[in-house]
């Protein structure tokens, strides 16, 4: 489970798993690695190398440090019962299980939106290194096994060529730093430079997202990677946010619209009833299913316009019923549909 662990534990994409690895590699050697060493070679501050210590430490990993006479600096090393040694590279025993390993090409094969960049490059590099732990058979195995697992491209957005703003917000979100950036703004279509703490990625539909933490109020909001027209870290650190949780912060809206709560309610015709069972709309969402085969999903959810697009995507198999609202808009937008196919 240490790998899994590395992963969840260091927001683990790219260049930051590279350079654990890199710190791992110095750090079981005989002699370990200075402060100094591994900030001048992981290309780190001071400051990054105790976070980085301390991580190792978190995950379980004995590190320990020790001062040779007539040396000035200590010499931090990773116990070396604990390592296993090969001819490129030094890291801990990874006892990774069958499944662990299946989930890495999984996880692999879902980064879709790093296609064609130079991060894509990294995490097949790491997961190449990760790799060589494994028996030669099961290797074997496992290069058919990775074919499984595919990702649909069409729809994806490319970051190709964006490794200068994707690094630093990475770099931003480890260090709990805050950065300036000139963002596009698509809803009023207007350049604005603002200042925020990056605290996470996130992908939707094939686009790549971070929370950031709006320094002027203190609001979280969401933006969109590719609209980030550039970047500048700042000497400025950030406090995680009380009381934020990214995960409900995801569910509580029904695509990528945070706002308002707005209670629903659509009856889905026969046809439709078995997939819109398949799935979760909403955490609060209820299911009522009728004599002729028909259902009304009840859920309370955010972002108005975007489940009006959802709701009509459906066509004669759904049926608002609530809210008022959003009956009105939908009957309205579809009467000037109508009236634009006549004149047509």
């Amino acid at each position: 489970m240490l790998l899994i662990r590395l992963l969840k534990r260091a927001d683990m994409r790219g260049k930051n798993l590279v350079q654990l690895i890199k710190a791992l590699s110095l750090l079981t050697r005989p002699r370990g690695a200075t402060r100094r060493e591994l900030s001048e070679t992981l290309e780190i501050s001071d400051r990054s190398v105790s976070r980085a210590i301390r991580m190792i430490d978190d995950l379980g990993i004995p590190i320990f440090d020790e001062k040779a006479p007539l040396e000035k600096q200590k010499h931090w090393k990773i116990e070396s019962s604990y390592v296993d040694r090969l001819p490129n590279i030094s890291l801990p025993k990874l006892r990774l299980s069958y499944p662990e390993i299946l989930s890495l090409c999984m996880l692999a094969g879902e980064s879709v939106v790093f296609k064609r960049t130079e991060i894509d490059r990294h995490i097949k590099s790491a997961i190449a290194k990760l790799m060589t732990f494994v028996p030669e058979k099961t290797r074997t195995e496992l290069s058919t096994l990775k074919r499984i697992f595919i990702s649909k491209t069409i729809g994806a957005k490319n970051y190709a060529g964006r490794e200068k703003i994707i690094t630093p917000l990475t770099e931003s979100m480890v260090n709990r730093t805050g950065c300036r950036i000139t963002y596009h703004a698509f809803y009023n279509d207007t350049i604005e430079e603002t200042e925020i703490g990056p605290l996470h990625f996130y992908e939707n539909s094939g686009g790549l997202y971070i929370f950031g933490l709006k320094l002027k109020d203190k609001t979280v909001r969401s933006y969109a990677v590719e609209r980030i027209r550039a970047i500048r870290p700042l000497n400025r650190d950030i406090h995680y946010p009380k009381n934020f949780d990214p995960i409900a912060r995801l569910n509580s809206a029904f695509d990528l619209t945070h706002g308002e709560p707005v209670f629903v309610k659509i009856r889905f015709s026969a046809a439709e009833a078995r997939y819109i069972r398949e799935k979760t709309w909403a955490e609060n969402q209820h299911i009522t299913t009728h004599p002729d085969g028909t259902i009304t999903l009840s859920m309370t959810t955010s972002g108005f316009r975007d489940v009006k697009r959802w709701i009509m995507s459906f066509g004669k198999e759904a049926e608002i019923l609530e809210p008022q609202e959003m009956k009105q808009e939908i009957e309205k937008e579809l009467k000037e549909v109508l009236a634009r196919m006549r004149i047509n």
